[in-house]
């Protein structure tokens, strides 16, 4: 068993153009007087970090690690979340997704995929500069459009879309690799990995890459009806990044997973603010703790009904009060009675 590092935040969602979200400066020291101890954070956002110069340059990624360092903020992970998803993406998606991207690389998919690809290579080689071993991301989507088997599906088609997938990521998961560096997949609706399930089928089409891992948040499979504590005892070796997100499903006779294009402060299923949804965080935090799980506790911030400012303040005492400080004592170390062979041999009346 190991214990759970934490509280850290994921900086996406906090980012603005005012004062003490505007850099990572500011709010850094924002987060750290609130008591937090770690940051994730968007290599799209040049208020974040310098991507190419991260990737370029070994005094400037330790100048950005120095500089947090100094106020008790360490880096998680970097996300390529954006990036990630550009790098397979269906046609279909062109004109929303090219938002995720720079203008120059607009309405040309061949063009964006290359900038997306490269965006993950500099993110894989910025995280070695910064000492980091674990890279946050989404897998994008060829097959999405068709989740639902209305029409129904060629035969064939589920294995041509996750074996392009497998040859769009097992180059970058090779040079992932060779930086010692692995890829945590958010499991994500929107995205071809979106479950256990599509998890296998990729890792099946990538031979089992090593470097192929999971980035684990349950809000997402709370919306889906999932296990999300039978998920951990299944994938728990895959388990590389953890978003403390939580979630809830209230049944409607009008709606349901699928969400009847509402927004979502009316949808069945939707994101809150840490402790005001149905995710059982006692459970994770023991399965994770129990299966040796020493990475970061990342909040990602998502509620269509709570502020920000005040998810983020009440998300340091709720992190806190759920890592658990694992046990270094056995409990009835009290009553033990020795180790010895001869004993044990006489107690079984041998």
């Amino acid at each position: 068993m190991k214990t759970i590092k934490g509280p850290a935040i994921f900086l996406a969602q906090f980012m603005d153009d005012q004062a003490p979200f505007n850099n990572l400066d500011n709010i850094s020291t924002w987060l750290a007087d609130l008591g937090y101890k770690g940051v994730q954070i968007p290599t799209w956002d040049s208020r974040c970090i310098d991507l190419k110069k991260a990737a370029e340059s070994k005094t400037y990624a330790d100048e950005l690690k120095g500089s947090l360092h100094d106020k008790g903020i360490e880096i998680t992970e970097l996300s390529v979340h954006l990036q990630g998803q550009l790098v397979a993406s269906h046609p279909a998606y062109n004109t929303m997704f090219d938002g995720f991207a720079p203008e120059a690389f607009h309405n040309d998919l061949q063009a964006r995929t290359e900038w997306a690809v490269n965006q993950v290579e500099l993110a894989a080689k910025a995280s070695a500069n910064l000492g980091l071993n674990t890279l946050a991301a989404f897998s994008g989507a060829l097959l999405w459009h068709t989740v639902y088997p209305w029409p129904q599906r060629p035969a064939g088609l589920v294995e041509t879309g996750f074996k392009e997938l497998a040859n769009r990521w097992k180059p970058l998961l090779d040079i992932c690799d060779s930086y010692g560096v692995d890829v945590a997949y958010e499991l994500h609706p929107g995205e071809d990995l979106h479950d256990g399930v599509t998890f296998e089928r990729f890792l099946e089409a990538l031979d089992n890459h090593p470097r192929a891992n999971i980035l684990y948040d349950p809000s997402h499979f709370v919306l889906q009806h999932l296990d999300y504590l039978q998920f951990i005892d299944f994938y728990h070796d895959r388990i590389k990044a953890f978003h403390v997100k939580d979630a809830e499903f209230v049944k409607s006779g009008k709606s349901g997973v699928y969400g009847g294009y509402q927004d979502w402060i009316d949808r069945p299923g939707r994101f809150r603010s840490l402790g005001d949804g149905q995710v059982d965080f006692k459970g994770i935090f023991t399965k994770l703790s129990r299966y040796g799980f020493d990475r970061w506790a990342v909040i990602e911030w998502e509620c269509c009904i709570k502020d920000p400012v005040q998810g983020a303040k009440e998300g340091v005492e709720f992190v806190n009060n759920h890592i658990i400080e694992v046990t270094t004592k056995t409990f009835d170390d009290f009553a033990s009675t020795g180790a010895d062979d001869a004993l044990n041999r006489e107690i079984l009346g041998l």
